[in-house]
């Protein structure tokens, strides 16, 4: 069975390169019908915040990302990563090392001094003798001198390191006893059955670590699938200007999580041209393997581009729940269905369909003044009058069609072109030049709105 995880640090927010190999890695697992397990990882006790880890959780709500089984939190098995470095210990896999700061400091000295890789360099690996007095130990694992040690990665290939360039006797717990990250890494996907890693090629350097702390334990190594990373339109990294910023942002900017998660599947994996993906898509195509070994590129056009498909194909019912946190209340709108069918064909992201939305509910406190020089050209006041009347006098007033007649009423009448008509009027309907066709305006807001904000641009003092 495979088995995946995704083990966020909660020492910030759930950024989109994390969120995209927390897709990966669901996507993968159910597949597979295999599980998806989350793992907090919050061993690092001054930097963790309760508010990230909230926040983490929360993103994978909004996502519909459900992880299977309990939550596992790092904080919570100090008892287990004690008794796997005593185990090394006794087993002489791993020893203390009393090597205060001032001589690991001298030793880094030493090493730039003589253009050496900067490395500890053994001196208590086998030491014997007595403790020095008032040192705090830390405890250090046995790894490999020489030799290599080989990644066998699902999308780069076989990487081959050299253990005597990368390696020296690391750090597995610190002289307060707190272990350090590769060692419960290592110890944490082995007792979770985590089978299949798939993470950050940032983490690749980490990997020949874990692998020695994985063989010293007799632990089968997992498959690991390091995903390059993702870059801004000029090929560097991710910023939070270019979109790097908390996941549940993208929901504060009027985001769908269905056009996130399909935003993020193809950013570094594909199949064939096909740009939209169902989550059930998703599931039944993907592969890590398919993974691009590039760096992908992040398109904010694209992301929109996605957004504005997801919102068109969302029912209106859904999109006025949606709307109600952008401060929009559509549900029990008459016209609910005409104004979100015009919107939606409009709007890139919710909260645009929101400001949309509100333009033409919100009687106009003021006019755009480059509008209304436009606007009110010759004759438009009296066109506008026209029109005021033959709408006060009819009657059955509901569809769009409707007050378009009585528009075309005027037209004939009064032999004019539509724009003598439809720029006036839509000035004095949203108080600018823009926006959705003005019959659908009107049968949104009733006759009698639209009387009044015929009558406010009328009775202004222009």
């Amino acid at each position: 069975m495979v088995v995946t995880r995704f083990a966020p640090s909660p020492t910030g927010y759930l950024h989109i390169g994390g969120l995209r190999t927390a897709l990966f890695s669901y996507l993968w697992a159910r597949k597979n019908n295999g599980k998806f397990v989350l793992r907090i990882e919050d061993t690092d006790k001054k930097r963790n915040s309760q508010e990230a880890t909230q926040a983490i959780l929360k993103a994978f709500e909004w996502l519909g990302l459900e992880a299977d089984g309990e939550i596992t939190y790092q904080s919570q098995r100090d008892a287990i990563y004690a008794k796997y470095i005593q185990q090394l210990l006794d087993e002489g896999k791993a020893y203390k090392c009393y090597m205060t700061k001032e001589e690991l400091d001298a030793l880094r000295e030493e090493q730039m001094a003589n253009k050496e890789r900067a490395k500890y360099d053994g001196r208590y690996r086998n030491f014997d003798g007595t403790p020095p007095e008032g040192v705090a130990p830390v405890i250090r694992i046995k790894a490999p001198l020489n030799g290599e040690i080989v990644v066998h990665d699902g999308i780069k290939g076989d990487v081959v390191f050299q253990a005597e360039d990368i390696l020296d006797d690391f750090i597995i717990a610190r002289s307060d006893g707190s272990p350090t990250y590769n060692f419960v890494v290592a110890i944490d996907d082995a007792l979770m059955g985590i089978n299949e890693v798939i993470r950050g090629d940032d983490h690749l350097s980490n990997t020949p670590k874990q692998i020695v702390v994985y063989k010293a334990l007799g632990f089968d190594i997992p498959k690991f699938y390091h995903v390059p990373m993702i870059h801004n339109q000029q090929g560097k990294k991710l910023s939070k200007r270019d979109g790097a910023t908390d996941v549940m942002a993208y929901k504060e900017m009027g985001y769908l999580p269905e056009a996130l998660l399909n935003f993020l599947v193809r950013l570094g994996w594909s199949h064939g041209d096909q740009e939209i993906f169902s989550m059930e898509e998703m599931i039944a195509l993907f592969d890590p393997k398919d993974i691009n070994k590039s760096a992908s590129i992040y398109n904010t056009e694209k992301l929109d581009w996605l957004n504005a498909h997801y919102i068109k194909n969302t029912s209106n019912d859904t999109l006025a729940e949606m709307l109600i946190e952008f401060g929009v209340v559509l549900t029990s709108h008459d016209k609910k269905e005409i104004l979100l069918d015009a919107l939606k064909e409009r709007a890139k992201t919710l909260k645009e369909l929101a400001e949309l939305t509100q333009e033409i509910i919100t009687t106009p406190s003021e006019y755009d003044a480059k509008a209304l020089k436009k606007a009110l050209k010759g004759n438009a006041k009296e066109v506008l009058k026209n029109f005021a009347t033959k709408l006060q006098s009819a009657t059955e007033l509901h569809l769009p069609s409707d007050y378009h007649h009585i528009m075309e009423q005027v037209i004939e009448e009064m032999e004019i072109g539509f724009g003598k008509i439809g720029q006036p009027l839509r000035v004095a309907l949203l108080g600018k030049l823009g926006g959705p066709s003005l019959d659908v305006v009107m049968a949104v807001i009733g006759k009698e709105e639209t009387l009044l904000r015929v009558k406010n641009l009328l009775e202004s003092d222009i």
